[in-house]
């Protein structure tokens, strides 16, 4: 079955992926006489870097999404496609969905990558990832059930494990989410449940490296460690987790963290479709890519994103899996494209390094240019204007802003809500 997708004389470009890479790569083919294709499971685009604010109860859910309908109105020679991707057949150029088939002329995986657990079944089983926004309200969901839960429990050993959370990954998400939690449980948490002591409450993060923020400056790792001990977050740097058993995370020291909520945000891995044959895999579950962002060993398909890995010896490891990556790639490949139109030739990416920056908490940040580091009230403005003007919509821009706004005014958030599914209150 077919998805419906019309036939024109103009060559087709079927587009897997309406992440940061995906939905740069189909804006800039805009006006082209291309026939873009653009699948994805959801029918919105999802603004990663704010998950942490979901999972915390300081922004909605619908504040970060976009729906992609509403982006691309009035673009006649757009064709978008809610499915799920179960094959790509690379001999007959066909991209196989749960919906039908779809022929491609040029096909462009920017699937992404998820949490990856390293073989750890444990730790997939128990531990909350937030990839998504619905992880991030799931996320959101547990870490305010087990308070819940807490006031009705009268052993003092399971009060503390309730209260206590465990971040696994000391990167920006890491960072960031341990210094929302430590806000709450300083300025809204005792308000919310004057019952309980959270004095009591522990936030562990732990990293496997020997610092945090480990792409980041030296300085301002120091600095980021220096106001997560300010808000009293337990950082443990140089140890790896090995288990999770009995509401306990084992730790490779022997050591073990008592704690209900553990919070993964150690790793990701390529979202690759299948099909695609391991010859043209590398590390990471990624599609190795070369200097023009085609696949190896695959005519007329290209890879951008986080699912992409150029491998070269400037880059051993590939590109960072950032979104600022993934935007210039899919600007990179826009443009090959359109010269592919007029027979020119294509230009290599070229990656530019605009910078990084991780928030701590109110006040506090941490800004690497390639000018200059800074870090402070400063740093935070920083953040918070590339953060706000990064945001797809005037709506949830003003939305965003509003929310940041009255959660610095009151020292509060309005969105603690614990959402289920299904029909009742009680």
């Amino acid at each position: 079955m077919p998805l419906n997708i019309p036939e024109t004389q103009h060559e087709r470009i079927v587009v897997i992926g309406a992440g940061f890479a995906g939905l740069k790569l189909v804006r800039a083919l805009r006006g082209t006489m291309y026939q873009v294709v653009l699948i994805d499971r959801n029918n919105f685009h999802q603004f990663q870097p704010l998950f942490y604010q979901v999972a915390t109860a300081g922004l909605e859910p619908s504040a970060i999404s976009f729906p992609l309908r509403k982006i691309f109105q009035q673009q006649n020679d757009l064709h978008i496609r809610l499915s799920e991707v179960i094959n790509v057949n690379t001999d007959d150029k066909l991209v196989q969905t749960t919906l039908g088939d779809v022929h491609y002329d040029f096909l462009v995986i920017a699937t992404g990558a998820n949490t990856n657990f390293f073989g750890m079944k444990q730790i997939a089983e128990s531990a909350l990832p937030m990839k998504t926004v619905g992880e991030a309200l799931n996320l959101r969901n547990t870490i305010l059930k087990n308070y819940e839960a807490a006031l009705t429990s009268d052993d003092p050993s399971e009060i503390e494990s309730l209260l206590n959370t465990v971040i696994v990954g000391g990167g920006p998400t890491g960072v960031e989410l341990a210094g929302a939690l430590a806000e709450m449980r300083t300025y809204v948490l005792p308000k919310d449940y004057p019952e309980l002591n959270f004095r009591k409450m522990k936030i562990y993060l732990v990293e496997a490296s020997t610092k945090l923020l480990s792409s980041m400056s030296a300085s301002s790792s120091d600095k980021a460690t220096r106001f997560l001990e300010k808000l009293g977050v337990n950082i443990l740097t140089g140890i790896q987790v090995t288990g999770y058993e009995n509401d306990e995370v084992l730790l490779h020291n022997g050591e073990h963290l008592k704690a209900h909520t553990l919070i993964w945000a150690a790793g990701i891995r390529g979202e690759l479709p299948k099909g695609i044959a391991e010859v043209n895999t590398g590390r990471g579950n990624r599609l190795l890519i070369d200097e023009y962002n085609q696949v190896k060993g695959l005519d007329s398909v290209f890879a951008i994103g986080d699912i992409a890995l150029f491998e070269s010896d400037l880059t051993p490891n590939g590109y960072p899996q950032v979104a600022q990556v993934a935007i210039q790639q899919a600007s990179t490949l826009a443009g090959n494209l359109k010269r592919k139109l007029k027979s020119g030739s294509m230009k290599p990416f070229r990656y530019y390094n605009k910078g990084s920056m991780a928030t701590i908490g109110r006040n506090k940040a941490v800004v690497d240019l390639p000018f200059l580091r800074f870090q402070g009230f400063f740093a935070w403005l920083v953040w918070m204007f590339v953060h706000l003007m990064s945001i797809v919509g005037v709506k949830n821009r003003m939305l965003i802003f509003i929310n940041w706004l009255w959660n610095y005014m009151t020292y509060d958030q309005s969105l603690r809500l614990i959402m289920k599914p299904g029909k009742g209150s009680a």
